[in-house]
C-alpha cells in the first residue's frame, strides 16, 4: 500500500474508532465529568493514562481481528476467553450492545423532542431510517459517515477546549484537588478505558479482519487513541472551570456552551445526534454481524429487526434494565482488558 493511500486508510480507521467510542454521555459531558472532572488536576494523568490504553489495546484489538480475518467479535472473544467462556462474553455484549441501541435511539427522540420541539417518535425513526441506509453498505458505509462526522466533533470539542483557555480559572485548575470521596484516577483511567474497549469490538475487530493491513491498522490506532485523549483533555478542562454548577446539570456541557452564542448551539446539538449517530451504526452493525452466525437471516433483514425491536424498547425504558447489567459488563471488561495485554497475537509472538 502506498504512503498516501495508507495515511488516507488509517484517518478513516482512526475517526471510526473515535466515532464509535463516543456517545451521548460523552457529548453531554457527564460521562468525562464523573470519570476525570471530579478528580481536580490529577484528571489531566487520567487522561493520559486512558489516551495510551486506548492507543496501545484498540491496536492490540484490531491486529488479532486481522489475523483471526474476524468477520464479528465473535471470534475475537472465543479467542481470548476460549469457546466455553468465550460464548458467554459474546452473549454479554450482544445484550449491552442492545441496551445502548435502544438508549441511543431514546436519546435521538428526547433530542429531536426537547431541543426542536419536534416529535419523540420522528427523531427515532427518521435516525433509525438514516442509519439503515449507511449500515446496509457495510463496513464502508460506517467508515464513509465517521470520517465526515467526526472532524466536525473534532473541531467542535477543541473549540469548547479553547473557550476555556481564553477565560480565568486556568491557575485554579493547575492545583485543583479531587473531590471529596472520588474514586482514584488510576481506577477511573482503567474502568473507563475497559467498559470502552469492550463496546468498541463491536466494529474494531470487524474493521480489522476487512481492511487486514496491520501497518494501516496500528497507524489508525494511534490516530484514534489519541484523537479521543485531545478530546477528553478539551472537554474536561472546559467543565472544569465550570464547577461545581456542573454537577447539578443533566448535560453539563451546556453551561459551556451558554458563553459562545446561539449558533454554538445548534452547532452543539448537531455534534450531539452525529456522535449518538455513529455509536448506534456501530452497535447495530456488530450485533448484526454476529447474530448473523446464528440466526439464518440475511444481514440486511437483521439489521431491520434489530431497530425495530429496539425502537419498540426504546419506548418502554429497556435501558433501565441495562441499568442493571452494566456493572457485571464493566468487570467482564476489565478481565477481557487484562486478556488483551497479555494475550499474543493469533500465529505470531505477541
Amino acid at each position: 500500500m502506498v504512503l498516501h493511500e495508507r495515511w488516507f486508510t488509517a484517518s478513516r480507521v482512526g475517526f471510526t474508532y473515535i466515532g464509535t467510542v463516543v456517545g451521548a454521555g460523552f457529548a453531554s459531558g457527564q460521562e468525562i465529568m464523573q470519570f476525570f472532572t471530579v478528580s481536580g488536576f490529577k484528571s489531566v494523568w487520567a487522561i493520559l493514562l486512558v489516551t495510551v490504553l486506548f492507543s496501545w489495546l484498540g491496536i492490540r484489538m484490531m491486529v488479532i481481528g486481522a489475523r483471526l480475518k474476524a468477520r464479528s467479535y465473535e471470534e475475537f472473544n472465543n479467542y481470548l476467553f476460549g469457546p466455553g467462556a468465550g460464548r458467554w462474553m459474546n452473549w454479554f455484549v450482544g445484550v449491552i450492545l442492545f441496551g445502548v441501541t435502544t438508549a441511543m435511539m431514546s436519546g435521538t427522540g428526547a433530542l429531536f423532542k426537547e431541543q426542536l420541539g419536534l416529535s419523540f417518535h420522528f427523531g427515532v425513526i427518521v435516525t433509525s431510517l438514516i442509519a439503515f441506509m449507511v449500515i446496509i453498505k457495510g463496513m464502508e458505509g460506517i467508515l464513509n459517515v465517521n470520517a465526515l462526522v467526526v472532524p466536525c466533533m473534532f473541531a467542535f470539542t477543541l473549540v469548547v477546549g479553547i473557550q476555556g483557555l481564553s477565560g480565568p480559572g486556568l491557575g485554579g485548575f493547575l492545583v485543583m484537588e479531587p473531590m471529596e470521596g472520588t474514586r482514584n484516577w488510576i481506577v477511573s483511567a482503567i474502568t473507563y478505558a475497559a467498559f470502552n474497549l469492550a463496546m468498541a469490538q463491536s466494529v474494531l475487530i470487524p474493521m480489522g479482519g476487512e481492511i487486514q493491513d496491520e501497518k494501516t491498522l496500528r497507524l489508525g490506532g494511534i490516530l484514534g487513541g489519541v484523537g479521543l485523549g485531545v478530546m477528553l483533555l478539551a472537554s474536561n478542562f472546559a467543565l472544569a472551570l465550570k464547577i461545581p454548577e456542573i454537577f447539578h446539570l443533566e448535560i453539563p456541557i451546556a453551561l459551556v456552551i451558554s458563553s459562545l452564542g446561539e449558533g454554538m448551539k445548534y452547532f452543539f446539538l448537531a455534534v450531539m445526534w452525529g456522535e449518538i449517530f455513529t455509536t448506534l451504526i456501530g452497535n447495530v452493525y456488530g450485533l448484526a454481524a454476529n447474530l448473523e452466525n446464528w440466526i439464518p437471516i440475511r444481514i440486511n433483514t437483521l439489521m431491520a429487526l434489530i431497530f425495530i425491536l429496539g425502537y419498540v424498547c426504546s419506548l418502554i425504558g429497556f435501558p433501565v434494565f441495562v441499568g442493571y447489567i452494566y456493572p457485571f459488563f464493566g468487570y467482564c471488561g476489565l478481565l477481557m482488558l487484562l486478556l488483551l495485554m497479555i494475550r499474543k497475537y493469533p500465529g505470531n509472538q505477541g
